[in-house]
């Protein structure tokens, strides 16, 4: 299966990478191929081309998983990318939301409702 992780990569440290890379290889050990953007998108690329990028990852992927981060704007991009090519998403790691409506908690509702 093709996974593509949404993390935070910009103002990522080094633990937070080092989770992330964990969890790539986690997945890869299980047989999956994963894009990581930290690791596999060029960024060093301009911002358009840096959301191109991972926007064709996105389309060849056949799951998502998320690290959601309410600060991230590559995060919510890379959502909104997701969610208008009705992917499947597991989330991952998230902030505890709240009662009322929330990101974090669409992105709940996302898991468990078809697009």
């Amino acid at each position: 299966m093709k996974i593509f992780i949404i993390c935070s990569v910009r103002g990522a440290d080094s633990t937070y990478l080092k989770k992330l890379n964990g969890y790539a290889k986690y997945l890869e050990d299980d047989g999956h191929k994963v894009h990581l953007p930290p690791r596999n998108t060029r960024q060093d690329a301009k911002g358009i081309d840096i959301c191109k990028q991972n926007m064709e990852a996105i389309r060849n992927a056949d799951q998502v998983h998320v690290f959601y981060s309410p600060d991230s704007q590559g995060t919510h991009f890379d959502l909104g990318v997701a969610f208008a090519l009705k992917k499947k998403i597991i989330v991952v790691e998230s902030v505890q939301y709240i009662n009322g409506k929330s990101f974090s908690r669409m992105l709940v509702e996302w898991m468990t409702e078809d697009l």
